[in-house]
């Protein structure tokens, strides 16, 4: 008979503080390792392992665990289960299997025409607006390979241009790897896109922003800086250039991404003053229909202002942002990544409870979105842990393949 101890979810019935100290034993670390690696004393240390002291930030839960190599979701010792309705991570391996292949398979059925597959790209680009990632996770791996066979078969009496299409596929499949918590992959992409633009001012500004997203995902907000700062430099708006709306939208969405970045990095300096010139475009140039204008520019204050440690004047912003009417004209996917962001910063206010509501909210707006990212399934297990949870919260973490925490041992309270 197997007795309890030995049991292979055992595990995942440890206390946080009893589970990290199995793990650093099992990589040879010892306590003071642990701390440098972290940031943190030996004592912090010696408490969290003992249930002194708990893990209740994210950023916090996010550096254990990647001191000692493992998942967040292995840290906090979740029991999951695969979500039945998004199959992400066979999505990924498709992907990444169509990154790998190169040889165009003979006998497909290929798009007709470059302007069909002009088509079936602006409707993959309108699912990711929506938060269909599904969808989109569906027709990547086709559009990749359709895009790099019209390359290879373009001709010089073809009139539709072939590389701003493949160009716009690996950033869209970038923005969607790093949503799933894939930035090393979303890298590669980005810079495939960066080298196919073949110093284009205008498609390599294109790549460079989920090149910079990635870059900070891997935590490299010096590089995401430098990548979003090069990037714009040649796009950059004189005073005496006249651009078109989107290149205008463009040149600042690259900005407030060199402004996370430098905020992300340490550099308040650095991240205002970007963030002041982005607001400069958005106000000035401002048009609906391309998605950039004040609002978001308030959206970008909130998290740099978290970034710098400031949760209170990242909520206030937030606030500010989601009164103003042009918060609903915002695309479903805009908003409600940014809701997740949001309740990461709740959550290392220590509003639990604002964490969760916001995270509903979230749900609301765009629930693939919210159930298919993984750093939303790290944040309701911080939630459902802290204690009292709402039902609604507590049914969407079942919903998703979180099951609800026992109530916490007498040593991590």
């Amino acid at each position: 008979m197997t007795t309890p101890t030995n049991r292979p979810d055992h595990h995942r019935d440890l206390p946080v503080g009893r589970r990290i100290a199995q793990l650093r034993t099992r990589r040879g670390m010892n306590q003071q390792v642990l701390a440098d690696r972290v940031g943190k004393s030996k004592s912090w240390v010696d408490k969290v392992e003992r249930g002194v002291r708990r893990l209740d930030r994210l950023s916090t839960i996010e550096a254990v665990a990647a001191a000692l190599g493992v998942s967040t979701a292995v840290l906090l010792g979740r029991n999951t289960r695969r979500p039945p309705t998004t199959g992400a991570s066979a999505a990924i391996e498709r992907i990444r299997e169509a990154l790998a292949d190169y040889d165009a398979p003979t006998g497909r059925d290929w798009p007709s025409s470059t302007a069909e597959l002009d088509r079936q790209i602006n409707y993959a680009h309108t699912a990711y607006r929506h938060a269909h990632h599904v969808q989109v996770l569906r027709v990547l791996p086709g559009l990749l390979a359709a895009a790099r066979h019209a390359r290879r078969t373009h001709t010089t009496t073809d009139t539709w241009p072939v590389t701003p299409l493949l160009v716009r596929v690996y950033r869209l499949t970038a923005h969607i790897l790093i949503k799933l918590g894939e930035p090393h992959l979303a890298w590669l992409t980005a810079d495939r896109a960066i080298t196919i633009a073949a110093g284009d001012p205008h498609l390599t500004a294109h790549a460079a922003v989920p090149l910079a997203q990635a870059l900070r995902a891997l935590d490299r907000s010096r590089l995401a800086l430098a990548a979003a700062t090069a990037a714009v430099r040649p796009i950059d708006l004189a005073p005496y250039r006249r651009s078109l709306p989107d290149q205008i939208a463009l040149a600042g969405t690259l900005l407030t991404e060199a402004a996370i970045a430098a905020a992300t990095h340490g550099d308040p300096v650095a991240a205002h003053d970007l963030i002041d010139r982005a607001e400069h475009l958005a106000v000035t140039q401002h048009h609906h229909d391309d998605g950039f204008g004040p609002v978001v520019i308030e959206l970008v204050r909130t998290l740099v202002a978290a970034r710098l440690g400031d949760q209170h004047n990242a909520i206030a912003h937030h606030q500010r942002a989601t009164r103003n009417p042009d918060w609903q004209r915002l695309p479903a996917e805009h908003r409600a990544a940014h809701l997740i962001d949001m309740a990461r910063i709740h959550l290392d206010a220590g509003d639990y409870h604002a964490a969760g509501r916001t995270l509903m909210t979230a749900d609301h707006v765009a629930p693939t979105e919210v159930r298919l990212r993984p750093v939303t399934h790290t944040i309701l297990a911080t939630v459902l842990r802290s204690g009292s949870t709402p039902a609604d919260v507590t049914r969407l973490a079942v919903l998703i393949g979180l099951s609800t925490p026992r109530s916490a041992p007498p040593d991590e309270r």
